[in-house]
């Protein structure tokens, strides 16, 4: 009943043929030693998410992104960890990124690392949203997943922001805080830690992953400025991709269905605008594909309920939210269907197998 979150995800095979088409092994740095510093057993969790340890050794090796997210999860749920990416990336170094680390920190300013590194990411790490965005006073500095296949993305999400929160604070100092942190998923149960490593404000189910920055804070030149070594990383990262293979029109739907769900009922229409088709051609393309856009929806929701329903904090009434619901009698009719049994009895069969 209670299948493993690993399960949901099809196999995404780790290494480097074919070209880099995943995101660079740079980002999983001493994940071995964090994950046995945690409590875990690093053996059995890369083996469970189907991670080679020799690609681990070599920074401009591929790992698949798919992999690369369920690692991070599995660690957190092995370790007993719930914060496991929140204070994986809080020790991150931005050398520790290879090449996207050192866009970064070759750049003029911090502005515009912040600018490269959002422009070039794509080429660290396939299928994801990075960008800096004006909002007035502050930037925000935005990133999201967006792999159809990805829908569990939490401790990916708090790395992440602690990778990037790093590289600023190298600049202008540890105690630098930024003016906000969002965050597109729950609020976890330890999310004190979270205010705590970021000394900022914290917000949950927010759209979009994001460092709010005061655009003052990044005039800052950055001290290892060269404007030479930036060209070289630069073009050393685009020849690592070779020709990027993109999502299927499916795995795509299934990512901007994820995304949109948690701001109510997700539509066709929304859905049809995010991929620059007309609401008949995305219906017309994924019957091609052999699916339907309900059909999609259906799956995408049962796959973020096994996951919401781990995590305790969770009330059944914030989980139909987040699905898209806005009554709890529709999560509840939809649960049945899928499962067999109410979300409250599947929450209680699964703390008496504990017990």
């Amino acid at each position: 009943m209670d299948t493993p979150l690993h399960s949901a995800f099809p196999q995404d095979i780790s290494g480097s043929h074919g070209g880099h088409r995943g995101v660079l092994a740079a980002a999983a740095t001493g994940l071995e030693h964090f994950i046995k510093a945690q409590g875990g057993n690093p053996e059995r969790v890369l083996a469970t998410s189907g991670i080679d340890p020799d690609v681990l050794s070599s920074p401009t090796q591929s790992l698949g992104l798919v992999n690369y997210c369920r690692v991070m999860e599995e660690a957190a749920r092995n370790s007993g960890q719930g914060n496991f990416g929140l204070h994986y990336g809080r020790q991150f170094r931005p050398q520790a990124l290879g090449l996207i680390g050192y866009i970064g920190l070759t750049s003029p300013t911090l502005e515009a690392a912040l600018r490269n590194i959002a422009e070039d990411f794509r080429w660290h790490q396939h299928d994801t949203m990075t960008r800096l965005v004006d909002r007035g006073e502050c930037w925000h500095f935005e990133y999201q997943i967006r792999h159809g296949a990805i829908l569990s993305r939490r401790q990916d999400a708090e790395l992440s922001l602690g990778m990037f929160l790093n590289l600023v604070r190298s600049v202008l100092g540890p105690t630098w805080a930024p003016r906000d942190i969002h965050f597109e998923h729950p609020r976890p149960e330890q999310w004190h830690d979270h205010r705590r490593i970021f000394d900022a404000p914290v917000w949950f189910d927010q759209p979009c992953n994001a460092l709010v920055i005061p655009k003052r804070d990044l005039l800052r030149p950055m001290p290892d400025n060269d404007p030479t070594l930036l060209l070289v990383m630069r073009e050393t990262i685009r020849r690592l991709n070779g020709t990027i293979v993109s999502q299927t029109l499916v795995e795509r739907t299934r990512a901007y269905i994820g995304i949109l769900l948690p701001q109510g009922e997700v539509t066709l229409e929304d859905v049809a605008r995010r991929t620059g088709l007309t609401p008949w051609a995305l219906q017309r393309r994924l019957k091609e594909e052999g699916a339907t856009f309900l059909s999609l929806v259906d799956a995408v929701r049962c796959e973020l309920a096994t996951h919401y329903m781990r995590q305790n904090s969770l009330a059944v009434s914030e989980m139909a939210l987040l699905l898209g619901y806005s009554e709890i009698s529709a999560f509840s009719r939809a649960f049945r269907r899928w499962f067999g049994i109410s979300p409250r009895q599947w929450r209680k069969a699964r703390m008496s197998l504990r017990d």
